[in-house]
């Protein structure tokens, strides 16, 4: 490639954090017009190396050419002068603002001292129109799916004339037509000359929608190819050395027990239709029954209500007790585990050590409690083993959890609740952001536990996942349970009609 074809090129980049290596002599360049993948495990030093294309850190060696002229960033805002913005896998949004104001926040039209909000909606408005985004500027952040809050952060972007656009697992938190309609997106803008910079672990995505594609591996780059000259295994080999995960057909039957049921669930205001509306379900032990399903039809309440969270209407029961009194503190007392949705705003403290997460939740149970008093030594202990069964990388007990990568924040979450014990697990999203081997090891860890007898409700936008490790699905549907399928013997294709409610029309 040419200096004249790089609308962005980085040269050498080398970023340490003590002794340790971040990024080591990493070059990429990407073309105007173009979708350039970058991919890797987790700890690879992706992350990393967006954040100093961004502005977010400086590199300690190498150099950043943006239209073959050097740029020197030494902040955020430098990078958005020259036409670099990123979307990061958790939205910097304020849910109390509505669309438009959200867009413009930190760049508002008008005087310091009065915005002018008819200008600010009109570029927006204009804005949302040029890129087909089918959105209400004036809705409330708070009343909008995580496909639309996507929408938005793009469109932040976009206000800064962003002609780089860095995307972080875009499509983590969103199903197959959020999706799919995102890429339409991200296909209007290199259409008009935009480049686009991908980060995914879904493989499959990468080969459909990538132009080129960079593998990092350890900090350094270790491959350059396109889709026509490669296959997920042959990436997944590259990233990660370890084959795509598979899951083997079962031998030991699901159990008789039930551990969680419940008995009309719902969850709404009166007079309105429910958010969660006459949910009926069982999770039987050593069963894994999963949960499809468009982002907003009910997923999230009910997992609220399962953890005592929201007011409903209907029951929970957990190995045969209704729980319907209880708070979530002693839900989890009752053996309940959860894997959150959010991992940073219910999953973990990021200021705290990963000694301190390892024991949120269960600070005063054995061994972390001792008497009277929290044992420290215990949740060092507690942590390390976490850290090593579902190798966590990015520092031992003492790092913060902030320090971690996404993907290892994620694993770690997820030993700390199979550590525990649990009768029952309630698993939203678990590999959500993880690479190709941690999905592998953390979907083991799903079948040792079901095995083992864990009854596990798995919720998920990964359909690959619901119907690797489901023994049965069900679907929701604008808040109810619409039908009952047998992942052994259903496409994605049908499970995605019931999920759109267009299933028999």
């Amino acid at each position: 490639m040419s200096e004249r074809e790089a609308l962005v090129r980085l040269t050498g980049i080398v970023k340490r954090y003590g002794t340790f290596t971040a990024n080591d002599q990493i070059d990429v360049a990407v073309r105007a017009g173009t979708v350039h993948a970058i991919v890797g495990e987790n700890g690879a030093g992706k992350s990393t190396l967006m954040k100093v294309l961004a502005g977010d850190v400086r590199a300690d060696e190498g150099t950043i050419e943006v239209d073959g002229q050097p740029q020197n960033f030494r902040s955020p805002r430098d990078a958005q002068r020259v036409g670099i913005g990123i979307v990061h896998q958790h939205f910097l949004l304020a849910d109390a603002l509505r669309v438009w104001e959200n867009v413009v926040l930190a760049d508002e039209p008008g005087t310091p001292w009065r915005l002018d909000s008819a200008t600010a909606r009109q570029r927006v408005a204009r804005l949302a129109e040029d890129n087909n985004f089918q959105i209400d500027i004036d809705a409330p952040l708070h009343d909008l799916g995580v496909g639309d809050r996507q929408r938005v952060e793009i469109l932040k972007v976009l206000y800064r004339e962003a002609r780089v656009i860095i995307l972080d697992e875009p499509t983590a938190v969103l199903v197959p037509s959020e999706a799919a309609a995102l890429f339409r997106s991200i296909r209007a803008l290199t259409a008009r000359g935009a480049a686009v910079i991908f980060i995914s672990h879904k493989l499959d995505e990468v080969l459909a929608f990538a132009d080129e594609i960079t593998v990092i591996r350890g900090g350094r780059v270790v491959g350059y190819t396109t889709p026509a000259e490669t296959s997920p295994r042959q990436l997944a080999a590259l990233m990660v050395e370890v084959d795509m995960p598979i899951v083997a057909p079962r031998d030991i039957p699901v159990g008789d027990d039930v551990v969680l049921e419940t008995r009309g669930l719902t969850v709404g205001t009166a007079g309105e239709r429910p958010l969660l509306d006459e949910v009926s379900l069982r999770v039987h032990s050593g069963e894994i029954v999963g949960i499809a399903g468009v982002e907003g039809n009910g997923q999230s309440e009910l997992l609220a209500a399962l953890l005592g969270r929201v007011d409903y209407a209907g029951s929970v029961v957990v190995g045969g007790r209704t729980i319907d009194d209880l708070g979530t503190k002693d839900r989890r007392d009752l053996g309940m585990g959860y894997i959150p949705e959010d991992r940073h705003r219910d999953g973990l403290v990021l200021d705290f050590s990963l000694a301190e997460n390892a024991a949120l939740g269960y600070q005063q149970r054995a061994p972390l409690r001792r008497g009277w008093w929290f044992s420290r030594a215990s949740a060092t202990r507690v942590a390390r083993d976490i850290i090593t069964r579902f190798d966590v990388r990015g520092g031992g007990p003492t790092a913060t959890a902030a320090s971690l990568s996404g993907g290892n924040q994620q694993k770690f979450i997820i030993g700390r609740e199979l550590g525990s014990h649990p009768t029952v697990l309630v698993a939203a999203h678990p590999t959500r952001g993880v690479d190709i081997g941690a999905q592998s090891a953390v979907w083991a860890e799903l079948v040792s536990a079901r095995d083992a007898g864990l009854g596990t409700l798995l919720v998920s936008a990964d359909l690959d996942e619901l119907l690797a490790l489901s023994d049965r699905l069900l679907v929701m549907y604008g808040g109810r349970v619409v039908a009952e399928l047998d992942p052994r013997h259903v496409t994605a294709t049908q499970i995605g009609e019931h999920m759109t409610g267009t299933h028999g029309r």
